[in-house]
């Protein structure tokens, strides 16, 4: 099989409409908490992770930022590769100002047309999964030697109907998002648009190795220890790895009460000594199909150029495992974990030169 490298990558998030721009806010210690107001029966203010990018109409600033983050990842060298896009709202968001139609295939054949694409086009939507599920499906299609080029593109954009979904689900926290914290109350939700290249021809300083999906649907809207168990063991084998040879894992912790509780136990089950941990939520927000991808693209800048986000929420220490303070000193394989509705756990491991 054919190696796949993490050839470019492009983000906007809450810290900033690009990965340097998010590398900066994240050493400043990240950007304040927006609000969001919901209407009617579920009305009330929760907060919420924007991305810094003025709000108008829907489409149009979609497509500005999917143009800046596949510009950023160096999309246009591509465009007659395979475009992997991963959502779990589509353009909703359009749809309630009247500017689209519930149409997912009109929405794929949008995303293309703004990037002039001309390779085929995939639509992946597992909920939080997405972006994962997309970069192990890109991964198996270049071992293949089917395309050369890839390029998964997370998009989740602000919609009342993910905000009126979790509220009504009572889901969200009234002020913060605290990542295996003794308080943690809930999730805060958050916007991203992010782009991860693929090649199999461009060497680069990250390479794919591997990846699980486990689905458990005993829990819909929440984990399962043993399927988390599992998608960890799944990964490994997929990757040629040990568990022992796992440097840093970059978990979901969202600050869900019920939610980091089952990851924290996964964790203990199947790692003898428990690696690194390293979570973005409290920084971008939990961006649902795009997280993937996002906090990739986002984890792998920190690593090479030395940034790490910032914990205030006190650990749970019943928990029994920890948040690390600073980036490790030596890391080679990187564990990526999204956890997601309808049972998805997914992970993907990511090997360092």
């Amino acid at each position: 099989m054919k190696p796949v490298y993490l050839a470019g990558r492009g983000l906007a998030c809450a810290l900033g409409l690009d990965v340097q721009a998010s590398l900066a806010a994240l050493r400043q210690g990240g950007v304040a908490t927006s609000r969001y107001s919901l209407p009617g029966a579920l009305g009330g203010s929760f907060p919420y992770r924007a991305i810094p990018c003025p709000r108008g109409d829907w489409n149009e600033r979609a497509r500005d930022l999917v143009r800046r983050v596949a510009a950023e990842a160096g999309a246009q060298q591509i465009r007659s590769g395979a475009l992997f896009i991963a959502t779990s709202s589509f353009d909703i968001g359009g749809v309630e100002q009247g500017t689209a139609q519930m149409d997912y295939t009109s929405f794929s054949g949008k995303v293309a047309g703004w990037l002039e694409w001309s390779g085929p086009v995939y639509v992946i939507n597992t909920a939080c999964t997405s972006s994962l599920n997309a970069l192990i499906a890109a991964q198996a299609m270049l071992n293949a030697g089917e395309v050369q080029d890839a390029l998964v593109l997370g998009i989740e954009l602000d919609n009342q109907l993910t905000m009126g979904g979790f509220a009504a689900l009572q889901l969200l926290s009234p002020g913060s998002s605290k990542p295996f914290g003794a308080n943690r109350d809930g999730l805060v939700l958050g916007e991203a648009v992010a782009a991860l290249r693929l090649s199999a021809h461009d060497p680069a300083q990250w390479q794919m190795l591997g990846g699980a999906n486990v689905v458990d649907g005993s829990q819909p809207t929440g984990a399962s220890a043993a399927a988390v168990v599992s998608m960890y063991q799944r990964a490994l084998a997929a990757s040629g790895l040990a568990a022992n040879e796992i440097d840093l894992i970059k978990v979901q912790a969202a600050g869900s009460p019920g939610n980091d509780a089952v990851e924290a136990q996964g964790l203990l089950e199947a790692f003898p000594k428990i690696p690194s941990l390293v979570s973005f939520k409290a920084a971008m927000g939990h961006t649902l199909g795009a997280s993937g991808a996002a906090e990739i693209a986002l984890l792998t800048a920190c690593l090479e150029q030395g940034a790490w986000p910032k914990y205030e929420a006190a650990a749970d220490t019943e928990l029994g495992v920890v948040l690390a303070a600073s980036a490790p000193d030596r890391v080679r394989h990187v564990l990526a974990t999204i956890l997601g509705f309808g049972g998805s756990h997914a992970s993907v491991i990511l090997e360092r030169a």
